[in-house]
């Protein structure tokens, strides 16, 4: 059974909002009509707007991948998992032998969105592995959620064994977080640019499409009909609670995302207060894994030298 997923605006619906507010980018001929068809089916029928509302949240737009991160890729070895039914895409960079590092990335992202990781982690003496999640990628899917995603880190991990610890980008941090509340062994994780609040999270995939609240309202009804869980039941503020107490948390997040607010951060600190946080200044959601601090400081995090 598909369970919701806890979606960001990693590179989907609010971050193309965002961006090209800024930077330009070519804007998927799909989202375009979405936005454009949203606003007029919510005053023909708000039931139809929240099953088409549920039908888009599911559903991750797929982008070209930067000649970087292709680079990133020829590097890599690279092996698949069968998880969700679907064949998965894998990659590994490093030596068979040593520990690894588990990066998972935000909704509509790669896992080559790490690329800049890879170096310091491996002359470190770590191997890196990453995969494109359901529906993202090169994996096989159109549709996706935390529990799939939750069923590809198991599969990794009955493969290559329990990671040292995981890195993960935005959506990736709650998925993260629920695969560790469903038993996954992990000692250390690092979120970077993770969202933790429910109604945030769902008003900012509103305010992109241009839907009104009351089509979050029967959204929200709609899940717990469909799943018996409330929505907030999968997001990182009710998750944080039934994580190991010992588990190592660190935070990574920028005043300046304007995809996900720094007030996330601050309310996940206040049910666990153990976590660290490193603030940033100046990088967004996405530029911030390509930092050099960001990536040292998360690199000491690992090692234990911070």
């Amino acid at each position: 059974m598909n369970l919701i997923p806890l979606r960001t605006k990693q590179v989907g619906f609010s971050s193309l909002f965002h961006m090209t507010k800024s930077i330009p980018i070519k804007i998927p001929f799909a989202f375009k009509m979405i936005r454009w068809v949203f606003p007029k089916l919510e005053r023909i029928s708000t039931r139809l707007a929240g099953w088409y509302f549920e039908k888009i949240f599911f559903t991750p737009f797929r982008y070209k991948t930067p000649e970087k991160e292709l680079e990133a890729e020829a590097t890599a070895q690279l092996f698949s998992v069968t998880s969700a039914a679907r064949k998965i895409q894998c990659y590994q960079w490093g030596d068979e032998t040593k520990p690894y590092v588990l990066v998972v990335h935000g909704w509509a992202g790669r896992s080559t969105q790490f690329r800049r990781f890879i170096p310091a982690f491996n002359e470190a003496g770590y191997r890196v592995i990453g995969f494109d999640g359901p529906a993202h990628g090169k994996s096989e899917g159109q549709r996706t959620s935390i529990a799939e995603f939750d069923e590809v880190i198991k599969s990794i991990s009955a493969m290559k064994g329990n990671p040292e610890a995981i890195i993960a980008h935005s959506f990736g941090g709650g998925a993260s977080l629920y695969a560790i509340t469903k038993g996954l062994q992990v000692k250390k994780l690092i979120n970077i640019a993770s969202p933790t609040m429910a109604d945030r999270i769902i008003q900012s995939y509103l305010k992109a499409i241009g839907g009104s609240w009351q089509t979050g309202i029967n959204f929200k009804e709609l899940i717990q009909k469909r799943y018996g869980k409330s929505f907030e039941e999968f997001t990182a503020l009710y998750l944080i609670k039934q994580v190991p107490q010992d588990l190592k948390l660190m935070l990574v997040h920028d005043k300046e995302d304007k995809e996900v607010d720094i007030s996330h951060v601050h309310e996940l600190i206040k049910i666990f207060p153990f976590a660290r946080l490193l603030q940033t200044n100046g990088l967004g959601h996405n530029r911030i894994l390509k930092d050099d601090t960001v990536i040292s400081e998360c690199l000491n995090f690992v090692t234990g030298k911070a």
